[in-house]
């Protein structure tokens, strides 16, 4: 009897580090897209992998193991966003009062590489568009499924991702000037 139980654990707990390997990668970039910063991208997605692994017995048993870290991840990142916002501003005005550095330099050689200014231009979103934007087009999910991962309906997200592309739109279109920078 305790023999079995020790082999079920064991074969759990494989399941479960089979599951982080195979979902890490995409959780983190996610979460990057969404939250714009790499550390906690991968503190969000450290966070979301506890709360997965609490509930992993039932995790287990569904069909989207996947989908339902995912739900957890974007959750936990639009609940914190307006905290590292806050966060995040304090930071950046601690390093420019601290070291100095010439920021209109480094935005200059940041806005050469296309990806970062995609990455500025997500950021200008609100969270909850980030979030619709990522979940959609780079995680290339329906918009049934979008709306299941955000808990919203298929309205709210069809009519956030159209916001969210007309302001990237208009971010694009915008000429870059001092000011803008």
């Amino acid at each position: 009897m305790r023999q079995s139980r020790v082999s079920t654990a064991d074969r759990r707990r494989a399941e479960f580090e089979r599951f982080v390997a195979e979902s890490t990668e995409p959780l983190v970039r996610a979460a990057y897209l969404v939250v714009g910063d790499l550390a906690e991208a991968e503190d969000l997605v450290q966070e979301c992998l506890i709360k997965v692994a609490k509930r992993w017995p039932r995790v287990r048993s569904m069909d989207h193991p996947r989908a339902y870290a995912r739900r957890v991840l974007i959750n936990l990142a639009l609940d914190g966003s307006r905290r590292r916002v806050r966060n995040r501003g304090e930071l950046e005005l601690g390093d420019a009062v601290q070291d100095g550095r010439d920021e209109e330099s480094a935005r200059e050689l940041a806005a050469i590489d296309s990806r970062s200014e995609l990455q500025q231009a997500l950021a200008m979103l609100t969270p909850r568009q980030r979030a619709v934007l990522v979940l959609r087009y780079f995680e290339d999910l329906s918009e049934a499924d979008t709306a299941a991962a955000l808990g919203c309906s298929i309205g709210t997200v069809k009519s956030t991702a159209s916001r969210a592309l007309v302001r990237l739109q208009s971010t694009f279109a915008a000429p870059i000037t001092k000011e803008s920078r």
